[in-house]
C-alpha cells in the first residue's frame, strides 16, 4: 500500500473556499467527527461510494501525505482497516492536484488519475 498520497472528496464550493483561505477545515461531517476523512488509493472508490453516493458537484483531492506531518494519523475504521485522518485543517499547499468527480450515467463517480481501475 502506497501511503505517500492520500485522497479526500469534498464539495467543489468547499474546495474553492479553501483555495481562498489557504486551508480546508473539512466538511460538516469531518468537523463533527473531529478529523478530515481521507483514503488511500485502494480505499477511495469504496469510501466515496459509501459516503458520497449520488452526490454531484464533488472534487477529489490528491494530497502529499508527508506534507501533513503529525496531523496525519492512520487509524482503524471500516472493518479494522487503517484509514488516513487529518487532525486539523488541510493546508492547500499539501494538495498535489484536484479534479472534478462527476457522476456517470450509472450514478457512480468517475475517478481521474487511474483511481478505481483501468
Amino acid at each position: 500500500m502506497d501511503r505517500s498520497r492520500i485522497y479526500h472528496a469534498c464539495r467543489a464550493a468547499e474546495w474553492q473556499a479553501a483555495l481562498a483561505a489557504g486551508s480546508h477545515p473539512g466538511s460538516s461531517q469531518d468537523l463533527a467527527d473531529g478529523f478530515i476523512h481521507c483514503s488511500d488509493a485502494s480505499q477511495v472508490v469504496a469510501s466515496v461510494a459509501k459516503h458520497r453516493a449520488g452526490q454531484d458537484g464533488l472534487v477529489i483531492l490528491e494530497i502529499d501525505a508527508a506534507a501533513l506531518g503529525v496531523t496525519l494519523r492512520w487509524e482503524p475504521s471500516r472493518g479494522g482497516a487503517l484509514f488516513p485522518h487529518i487532525h486539523g485543517a488541510l493546508p492547500v499547499a499539501a494538495v498535489l492536484r484536484s479534479a472534478a468527480l462527476p457522476l456517470g450515467a450509472d450514478g457512480r463517480h468517475r475517478f481521474p488519475w487511474g483511481l478505481g481501475g483501468p
